[in-house]
């Protein structure tokens, strides 16, 4: 006697249901939108040469700046240094944040 084994397809996976069916397009994981592009593309840069120059620790160097503005009181360069620091490393620029409170 011969067994015959036959798969079981459930309806949400049938072929039909996926054809007929329409999915919302994927998103990429790192996808930020499109808000302030142009400052981005600027930060992006700078901390990719930033990076180049310091190597891995490009971010620590960065918070250091972001202090040293701080304490002489230069909003510009600390918000600058900051998103440096936090496009290569979110965490460490939180952590500064809360160190350093800018009103």
């Amino acid at each position: 006697m011969s067994y015959r084994y036959a798969f079981v397809r459930h309806a949400i996976c049938s072929p039909v249901t996926r054809a007929l069916t329409t999915r919302a397009p994927a998103r990429a994981a790192n996808d930020n939108g499109n808000h302030h592009r142009a400052s981005n593309e600027a930060v992006l840069q700078a901390a990719l040469r930033h990076f180049g120059q310091h190597g891995l620790r490009a971010a620590e160097v960065a918070r250091k700046h972001a202090e040293a503005a701080f304490f002489a009181n230069d909003r510009l360069a600390y918000d600058w240094w900051l998103a440096i620091c936090r496009t290569l490393d979110k965490r460490l620029a939180r952590l500064t944040e809360g160190t350093l409170s800018v009103n």
